[in-house]
This record gives structure tokens, C-alpha cells and sequence, in this order.
């Protein structure tokens, strides 16, 4: 079988950031999967799942109560090794074109204040596996670190 596009990353060269995974044809319609790499692969610690899934509640009720956003937002939910996230939105997008309403997300989920959304028995599989005062530290520092003053090679997968 052949590689998968995101297999043929180098994630040695890979920073944290905001990068386009992939652009799938629906019908007539384009999906974009965004790659939000919060930390460096292989060379910083993953996150650990309580925060990853408090991001995961915080940043999916986000997007789809987004206003220009909602409708467009098919997915939002963890990378499997930890690093990051993947956003699904339908639509052709650029790094570029999604970097403010990723900006707003990260700069609602360090700020967020209050009872994490769907953080209970009825409306949760895992519920007590959260962790906002995580959640809220590893956002601030990608916020700050990365998404304040993004860099291109920050926006587009190394070659």
C-alpha cells in the first residue's frame, strides 16, 4: 500500500503551526483538513488527554457556535500521536485564510472561564478526563509562541 499524504511529512523539520493537511473533492464541494501542530514532533512532549480533550469540548462548541464558521465546520478533534489537531472545514481555504478565526479560537480557549461544555456523565463517554487549567496553559503558550506572530514556515509543511 502506498503512504499517506500525511505520512510523507518529514516530522523532523516540522515546527508548530498552522499548515493544510489536505484538500478532499465532495461532489462539487471542497473539504479542507487543517493541521494544528501545537507541538514539535518527536522532539517536545505530546499533550497529555485530559487537556487534549478539554481543547477538544472548548474549541469544537467554539467553531459551531462560530458565526461565520458554523455551518462550515465538519470536524475538529485530536491527532492520534498527540501533537495537535485536525479542523475539517468545508471549503477551499489557506492557512492563511482560517489564521484569524484560529487565532479567536485559541484566544477564547485560554481565556475561557467557567464549566467546560459537555463536561459531564449525560453528554460525555469520558468525562472526568479533563483538565482546564492545562487546556488553558497549552493554549496561551501556542497562542503566543506560534499564532501571534506566525512565520510562513509555519504556515506550510517543510519540504
Amino acid at each position: 500500500m502506498e503512504k499517506i499524504t500525511s505520512f510523507t511529512i518529514d516530522h523532523l523539520k516540522l515546527l508548530p503551526g498552522l499548515y493544510v493537511s489536505r484538500k478532499d473533492q465532495v461532489g462539487e464541494n471542497v473539504i479542507t483538513t487543517f493541521d494544528i501542530r501545537m507541538t514539535r514532533p518527536n522532539f517536545e512532549p505530546v499533550m497529555n488527554t485530559a487537556e487534549i480533550h478539554t481543547i477538544e469540548h472548548l474549541a469544537a462548541t467554539f467553531l459551531r457556535n462560530h458565526k461565520d464558521y458554523a455551518d462550515k465546520t465538519i470536524y475538529f478533534g485530536p491527532m492520534g500521536c498527540r501533537t495537535g489537531f485536525y479542523m475539517v472545514l468545508a471549503g477551499d481555504y489557506s492557512s492563511k485564510d482560517v489564521l484569524p478565526l484560529v487565532q479567536e479560537m485559541y484566544a477564547f480557549m485560554k481565556d475561557f472561564e467557567g464549566e467546560v461544555p459537555g463536561a459531564c456523565a449525560k453528554d460525555c463517554g469520558n468525562y472526568l478526563d479533563m483538565n482546564l487549567n492545562m487546556a488553558k496553559y497549552i493554549s496561551k503558550k501556542f497562542y503566543e509562541e506560534v499564532l501571534q506572530d506566525i512565520t510562513e514556515e509555519r504556515l506550510v509543511y517543510p519540504e
